[in-house]
């Protein structure tokens, strides 16, 4: 085809990038314009919710005759990770990776301004971190009591983010939040729950069955080695937090927002 030939039409089931684009502007304004204690009640059920994924995590680990390494066990844990955050963005909760795009946009739109979207992060992330902690906490307390996990298998959970050197860890982080934030624009373009399902599905397992460091996840992940493991330590805690934090808001913000803002803005989409 010649460079003069138009664009084949758009199928009547596929979203126009244009109008992605416009709608996900829309969602980080609102995300944006909302009151500081909506965002951090939503954040801190996020933090909760996504706590759920790690523990269906170290239970199918603890009941599984496979380990690490064995393909029917991988897939499992996987599908387990991805269960928190289907509970999160189904619900509409406020997830840290996820905003890092959406806020994002109306900043590069030039309809808000950076101290704006430094604001929504910070509210969020705060939220989200203190939700996972509390919902750790609480775990720990029961775990005895509820007997379907052994303490082993959180902090064989935990060692597969936190063995890694600290230039892995940040590069992974990446690749992670650009993945979340890829996911933020798919769920956009999505017309149905079955749809979002698949996607989000799709999108977190591969980020579990790769074990990339996801802040908000991975900080249950590690706290519960933290409490329950001696060979997980608070400073491998702090470090995993500190460049999983850096790495996701890299990667959501150059990989996703600014590449598939400027090609749409710029290209028509």
């Amino acid at each position: 085809m010649g460079e003069s030939d138009p664009k084949p039409p758009i199928s009547g089931d596929q979203t126009p990038a244009p109008d992605i684009l416009e709608s996900l502007i829309e969602s980080g304004l609102h995300e944006i314009e909302r009151e500081p204690t909506g965002l951090l009640l939503s954040g801190f059920s996020a933090g909760l919710d996504i706590g759920f994924g790690p523990l269906l995590m170290a239970v199918l680990l603890t009941l599984s005759e496979g380990g690490y390494g064995d393909l029917g066990t991988e897939l499992l844990l996987a599908s387990a990770y991805a269960v928190g955050f289907i509970f999160v963005i189904i619900a509409r909760s406020e997830l840290f990776t996820e905003h890092t795009t959406l806020a994002v946009m109306p900043v590069l739109d030039g309809r808000a301004s950076a101290s704006n979207l430094v604001r929504v992060w910070g509210l969020v992330w705060i939220s989200n971190i203190v939700g996972g902690a509390v919902f750790t906490a609480f775990i720990v307390t029961l775990m005895p009591n509820l007997g379907v996990a052994a303490p082993e298998a959180f902090g064989t959970i935990a060692h597969k983010l936190v063995d890694h050197d600290l230039r892995w860890l940040f590069v992974a982080a990446i690749l992670a939040g650009w993945l979340m934030g890829l996911l933020a624009w798919l769920i956009t373009a999505a017309q149905e729950t079955t749809s979002r399902l698949l996607i989000i599905w799709l999108v977190t397992a591969s980020i579990g069955i790769l074990h990339l460091p996801h802040s908000i996840a991975g900080n249950v992940e590690v706290l519960f080695g933290v409490f329950v493991s001696p060979t997980v330590s608070v400073l491998d805690y702090v470090k995993f937090l500190t460049l999983a934090t850096a790495g996701n808001a890299v990667g959501g913000v150059v990989f996703v927002g600014l590449l598939k803002y400027g090609h749409v803005v710029r290209g028509g989409g």
